[in-house]
């Protein structure tokens, strides 16, 4: 069984994100046996982020680092390192207001 320490993963992925066009990376650090859960980390330099979409099921994000924006709908919540919210069965969008580095679990359907 392999062990992922989150915040090296982060500083990792941040470093990589500074270098992207996108000012985005990710890296998966579990599958699950059966593909039924997910948890990616996601490192987003300040101004980027994710563009609206759908999940793919039940979800939480996490902050490591930073600050970030979860938007849905007309509503929105600011989010910093050691916050953790249930993702809105909506569509939703992530924006970083820092470089921010964030960990999204998804229960697959």
């Amino acid at each position: 069984m392999e062990t992922a320490h989150l915040p090296a993963l982060a500083d990792e992925l941040l470093g990589i994100a500074r270098e992207a066009t996108s000012g985005r990376a990710g890296r998966s650090t579990r599958s699950g046996r059966d593909l039924s859960l997910r948890q990616t980390v996601l490192a987003l330099t300040q101004d980027n982020g994710m563009d609206e979409h759908e999940a793919n099921g039940e979800a939480t994000l996490q902050v490591l680092v930073g600050r970030v924006r979860l938007r849905w709908g007309s509503e929105a919540v600011e989010l910093q390192a050691g916050d953790v919210i249930d993702i809105p069965n909506a569509r939703h969008a992530v924006d970083a207001l820092t470089d921010a580095a964030v960990l999204l679990t998804v229960a697959m359907r």
